[in-house]
């Protein structure tokens, strides 16, 4: 599944990790961070995918595309702020 999509390898390092609660609500983590909340319907189906997912590979792929393109928002500002300081 995850084919030729990682090309630099950055899936293997495994930085997305899941969480379900009670309430079968899937909070997902990229690197200790929490960065989306899945509830209802979408958090079942990507359970179910997760499920069918053969390797750990596939499920981090899964996690990655279903966080989308979240790292364009203030970190780049942060990481400005934070080379600025002397």
């Amino acid at each position: 599944m995850s084919g030729n999509i990682d090309k630099r390898n950055r899936l293997d390092k495994a930085p997305f990790s899941y969480q379900v609660t009670k309430n079968n609500t899937v909070h997902i983590y990229y690197n200790g961070i929490q960065i989306k909340i899945l509830k209802g319907k979408d958090a079942a189906k990507i359970l179910e995918k997760i499920n069918m997912a053969l390797d750990e590979k596939s499920v981090q792929l899964i996690l990655a595309k279903i966080t989308g393109n979240f790292k364009r928002g203030n970190e780049r500002n942060e990481n400005l702020k934070k080379r600025e300081i002397p």
